[in-house]
């Protein structure tokens, strides 16, 4: 079996504690960890009042069609990026 989903599950818990991290940024996590757990954005978009949930959405949306291996990669490289930038 791979270890990709430890290093998944301890890539989301390095990046937990992590306070200030750019919106785009936060953005990319939420996209590449929905991604990885759901698969593709489903349902509607939310509507032009609810701005963070339609963010949140879109960021989802970009992601369309990766695969849930690839987008745990994807989410273990941006966390290790971001506290490798930390030290």
């Amino acid at each position: 079996m791979s270890d990709l989903p430890r290093r998944f599950a301890d890539a989301q818990a390095r990046i937990k504690p992590k306070t200030g991290l750019a919106n785009e940024t936060m953005l990319e996590l939420y996209a590449l960890y929905k991604q990885a757990t759901a698969g593709d954005a489903t349902g509607d978009r939310p509507g032009m009042f609810d701005l963070r949930g339609r963010a949140k959405f879109d960021a989802w949306s970009k992601r369309k069609g990766t695969t849930k291996d690839a987008a745990m990669q994807a989410y273990i490289a941006l966390v290790e990026s971001i506290t490798e930038d930390a030290r």
